[in-house]
């Protein structure tokens, strides 16, 4: 009996040393290298899902097959880029008072001042507004800069002959390119006037308690889009075009950075020109204006420009 007892022990070891030994055979194992293969090539897959979400699709050029088509009047730069732009006022010749005009954010050379006839032909006023590079029917520059524009506004006047000196005058995004030509081609200009001017809030020589104020008065969403642009610029396609949080407003044609006084206005503003303005794609018109108007850039000491400018 003693003898069975053994035996049934030591079959019933036996049998669970078996069933530990079939549990290891049947357990599944990768073959040698295979987890780092997989876990490469899905590291590569990311990385080429990131590069296509950050680099945005090549420009529309108006004039070229798959472009719009050339509508306006326009000048050929040094550099081959053509500039856009629209005549309107008394003659140049007959003109005392010679004005460029630089329109604002996701607009063209068509939202600009509103004057009547009237008032230009009493006063001799000629004024040209133009499409800042990417806007309209004005070539995209890749690389473009802060000072680059105020270039563009010099060459534009010269090849338009508006004189030795002209008046310039900045609608709201425009008004930093005003500041441009003020520190660069002040020895050209007449006089300069900024309506309702952006302000690049990270500006060296401007108040940094009224700087951080008005930057706090944003949207949120306003905010971050503006701390992108300015750290990140080369995420700012990506995080204007993506769909998992808003990006900026403006872009979004959201108003609800607006006061009620402001939105009464805006109602009687037509918006018929902003597919036009950005009809050669979003990121060489609205992207890289919000990359260059917030970016870090050479020093630009506002206050310092309008003191010797005054003097």
């Amino acid at each position: 009996m003693a003898g069975g007892g053994v035996n049934r022990k030591i079959s019933a070891a036996s049998a669970r040393a078996h069933t530990r030994k079939a549990k290891q055979t049947t357990s599944f194992n990768l073959p040698s290298g295979l987890f780092t293969k997989i876990l490469l090539v899905l590291s590569v897959g990311a990385l080429a899902w990131a590069f296509q979400a950050i680099n945005p699709p090549p420009p529309k050029i108006c004039g070229s097959p798959d472009g719009p088509p050339v509508t306006a009047s326009r000048i050929k730069l040094r550099d081959g880029r053509h500039l856009a732009y629209q005549e309107r006022g008394v003659p140049r010749d007959a003109a005392k008072y010679k004005i460029v005009e630089v329109h604002g954010f996701y607009s063209c050379r068509f939202d600009t001042s509103n004057l009547s006839q009237e008032l230009v032909e009493r006063l001799g006023v000629y004024i040209v507004s133009f499409d800042r590079p990417g806007y309209g029917e004005s070539d995209p520059n890749p690389t473009k800069t802060v000072k680059s524009i105020a270039l563009d506004i010099e060459e534009l006047a010269d090849q338009l002959r508006l004189g030795s000196k002209f008046y310039v005058i900045g609608f709201s995004m425009g008004g930093e390119v005003i500041w441009s030509c003020l520190k660069y081609i002040p020895h050209r200009l007449a006089g300069a006037t900024l309506i309702a001017p952006v302000i690049n809030y990270w500006w060296s020589g401007l108040p940094t308690n009224l700087t951080n104020q008005a930057y706090l008065q944003q949207l949120l969403q306003d905010q971050w889009a503006l701390r992108v642009s300015h750290y990140a610029p080369w995420l700012t396609y990506w995080w204007n075009t993506q769909k998992w949080f808003p990006g900026s407003s403006v872009i979004a044609t959201s108003i609800d950075n607006f006061s009620s006084e402001d939105i009464k206005l805006l109602m009687k503003i037509p918006m018929k020109n902003l597919a036009y303005s950005k009809q050669q794609g979003e990121y060489e018109s609205l992207h890289r204006d919000m990359i260059i108007g917030f970016q870090f850039h050479e020093t630009f000491l506002a206050l310092d420009i309008c003191f010797h400018s005054r003097m």
